[in-house]
């Protein structure tokens, strides 16, 4: 099967290399001379135009920041592809951008998936999660894609056009709550009661993911974090957010649903850039980097 990609970045990289070592032909561009050559070296025809994706596929996956550009690049593709051709959205877009867009290029016999993806920078190895919304029988001629570029058991419809997003939206704001609970807990554990003990995060953690109720991928990456250190002196506790998270909290509010961790986790992260942050939000800058390969800024004494 002939793939297109647009965007190969670090998570359009890893997708794309998960389709070529699955067997499928894969024809990508990005507008970064390093991506297309990183993506040159796994097997990826790399064109000069968006549009010459076009010529050796109708399915193309697009891994984009959401707003304008995705917007953008199915007007420039659109007008080149052939009735029955599937668009993949596979960014956070806006789950009510995703509807309209679904809506547009339903008129034009083209069909709009969105696909919520999660997997951060161990995707390309284990697989991606994939929450998929649009037309069924668009996601059935899919199945093949999804099965390589997926983990085991690790994809499916989850409904309508718009569905993946909103899923995976949730999904980030449910990330951001339980960032903030174990970076709230560790910094207890280490400037609490037993401060001056040195109780080791590290050893602590790894406990914690044997046997415990609260193991989870987030607790083995906290201890991959303490490993290497527990004092994080160097860096500063400002926290980043990529939109999703704040989306969640909008939603809720819109639908009269009480999400309270959410949006305090929010409200941190707000925070940590108006005053550096603390303890906790080091650690969250640390796990943020971990699993998906985000900048922390070094500390302002440093």
């Amino acid at each position: 099967m002939n793939f297109g990609i647009v965007g190969l970045g670090r998570m359009g990289h890893a997708v794309a290399k998960r389709v070529v070592d699955g067997g499928h032909v894969v024809f990508g561009f990005d507008v970064n001379e390093q991506a297309k050559k990183d993506a040159r070296e796994i097997g990826v025809h790399v064109v000069d135009r968006v549009e010459q994706i076009t010529e050796h596929t109708d399915i193309i996956w697009l891994m984009l920041p959401a707003g304008e550009l995705v917007d953008q690049t199915i007007d420039t593709l659109k007008p080149k592809l052939k009735k029955g051709a599937m668009i993949i959205d596979g960014g956070n877009s806006n789950f009510k951008d995703s509807i309209a867009r679904a809506k547009k290029l339903q008129n034009d016999n083209i069909f709009y998936l969105d696909c919520g993806t999660s997997g951060g920078l161990y995707g390309e190895k284990i697989g991606f999660s994939l929450m998929v919304g649009g037309d069924k029988a668009a996601y059935e001629k899919l199945i093949p894609l999804f099965e390589v570029i997926a983990t085991k058991d690790g994809f499916g419809l989850v409904g309508p056009s718009g569905a993946g997003h909103y899923v995976k939206m949730v999904h980030n704001g449910v990330e951001y709550a339980l960032l903030q609970a174990y970076a709230e807990g560790f910094h207890i554990i280490s400037h609490g009661y037993y401060e001056n003990a040195d109780l080791d995060l590290a050893q602590i953690s790894e406990i914690w993911m044997h046997g415990s109720i609260i193991r989870s991928y987030i607790l083995e990456l906290a201890h991959e974090v303490f490993k290497e250190d527990q004092t994080f002196e160097t860096i500063s506790g400002e926290v980043a957010e990529g939109g999703t998270g704040r989306w969640t909290v909008e939603e809720a509010h819109e639908q009269h649903i009480a999400a309270p961790t959410i949006e305090d986790s929010l409200c941190v992260r707000a925070c940590s850039r108006q005053t550096g942050g603390d303890y906790t939000t080091k650690i969250i800058a640390m796990l943020r980097k971990q699993f998906g390969g985000h900048a922390v800024k070094k500390s302002s004494s440093e």
